[in-house]
């Protein structure tokens, strides 16, 4: 009876560990879990309008990252990544990011944030469709992290830092940096993002 017993609980552990797995969203190198395809919000008309794109596919908005190291600013790739755009938009217009640290910095490949866990296992509760791209990961690419389910990307992006061609076609790239990539070269595990908007609406 006592085998049982025992043998039970390390089963019901054992998919309690397994569910929770399940649930960690990693970005690239780091690849396990998955998560469910939720509705993605809507944006004012005004930004609608700032995030049409000029003839190098990038958005008249910008999106700046006051951190604690310095300013980084980047522009969206509306076209290539819409639904992706569109929520990352909107979880800005909320405040979502105001605060939230870099929980994952890999010196020479990427940076990471965007959880509000601060674990590398949260999210904004909302799951996108991959759009993977013709995009590239160049240093300053800003890309969506995932686990192994394609379509488990939430609030967590990362910045590239160098080139890194095997990543290409296989995370959803819905930005590139126009200025600050020398504070992205910087950051550091526990810096914050202070504050996160959008210019040029």
């Amino acid at each position: 009876m006592i085998k049982v017993v025992l043998a039970s609980l390390a089963l019901l552990a054992g998919i309690g560990l397994y569910f929770r797995e399940m649930q960690k969203v990693s970005g690239p190198g780091d690849e396990q879990g998955g998560a469910e395809l939720a509705s993605i919000g809507k944006i004012s008309a005004e930004l609608e309008k700032a995030l049409e794109v000029d003839d190098q596919g990038l958005s008249k908005a910008v999106v700046v990252i006051q951190t604690t190291r310095g300013k980084i600013r980047f522009k969206l790739y509306t076209k290539d990544a819409p639904k992706t755009v569109h929520r990352i938009v909107e979880l800005i217009t909320k405040g979502f990011y105001n605060g939230l640290t870099f929980h994952r910095v890999v010196p020479g490949f990427v940076v990471q944030g965007g959880d509000p866990s601060g674990s590398g296992m949260g999210g904004s509760g909302v799951s996108l469709p991959a759009e993977f791209n013709s995009r590239k990961h160049v240093p300053g690419a800003v890309a969506m992290a995932r686990a192994q389910d394609p379509n488990s990307a939430d609030s967590q992006f990362y910045i590239s830092l160098g080139t890194h061609p095997h990543l290409d076609g296989s995370y959803t790239v819905f930005g590139q940096l126009i200025e600050g990539q020398e504070v992205a070269n910087q950051l550091q595990v526990g810096d914050r993002m202070t504050a996160v908007a959008i210019e040029g609406q």
